[in-house]
C-alpha cells in the first residue's frame, strides 16, 4: 500500500472514533453506575487492526486517545482512557495474533480490559481500593458494548476492500 494511501486511511479512522467519541459523549448515561459506556469509537480501532495493521491499530487508538480527550474531555478522563485504551490495545493485539478470535471475541476482550485499566487509574486516583467494585458491573457493560462493537466492526472488515 502506498504510503499516501495509508495515512488517509489512518487518517479517516481517526476521523471516524473523533467522530464517533463525539456522539457517544452526547448520548445520555446508559446505567447508575459511572463509567458505562458504548464505546464506538473502538470500531475504527478494531477495523484498523483487522484491516491496516497493528501498528496502524496502536497509531489510530493512541491519537484518538490524545484528540478525543483535548477536544471532548480533561485532564483526568485522558488518564482513564490512555489506562484503558493501552490496556485494551494490548490485549487484542495478542489475541488477534496468538488466537483464533475472531473479531467480536477481540473486541469483547478489549472492552473488559479497557476497563480494568480505567478501574486501575480510578483506585491509585482516588487512593482507594473500593471502588473495585465497580468492576462486575463494567464487566458486565463492556461484555454487552463488546459483543456489539464486535459484530459491527466484522460487519464493515468484511464490505470494506482495501487495495
Amino acid at each position: 500500500m502506498k504510503k499516501t494511501k495509508k495515512i488517509a486511511l489512518l487518517s479517516m479512522c481517526v476521523c471516524l472514533c473523533l467522530l464517533l467519541s463525539f456522539v457517544e459523549s452526547r448520548i445520555p448515561p446508559l446505567s447508575a453506575v459511572p463509567g458505562v459506556k458504548l464505546g464506538l469509537a473502538n470500531i475504527a480501532v478494531v477495523f484498523a487492526l483487522y484491516k491496516l495493521g497493528s501498528k496502524e491499530a496502536v497509531i489510530v487508538s493512541i491519537v484518538r486517545v490524545f484528540l478525543a480527550a483535548l477536544l471532548f474531555g480533561s485532564a483526568v478522563s485522558f488518564l482513564y482512557s490512555l489506562a484503558g485504551g493501552v490496556l485494551s490495545l494490548a490485549v487484542m493485539l495478542t489475541l488477534k495474533r496468538f488466537t483464533p478470535f475472531g473479531e467480536t471475541g477481540v473486541s469483547v476482550c478489549g472492552a473488559l480490559f479497557h476497563n480494568v485499566g480505567q478501574i486501575c487509574v480510578a483506585c491509585v486516583l482516588l487512593s482507594t481500593g473500593a471502588i473495585a467494585y465497580y468492576l462486575p458491573f463494567l464487566m458486565l457493560s463492556g461484555t454487552v458494548s463488546g459483543v456489539l462493537i464486535g459484530i459491527v466492526s466484522a460487519i464493515i472488515i468484511k464490505r470494506i476492500q482495501i487495495r
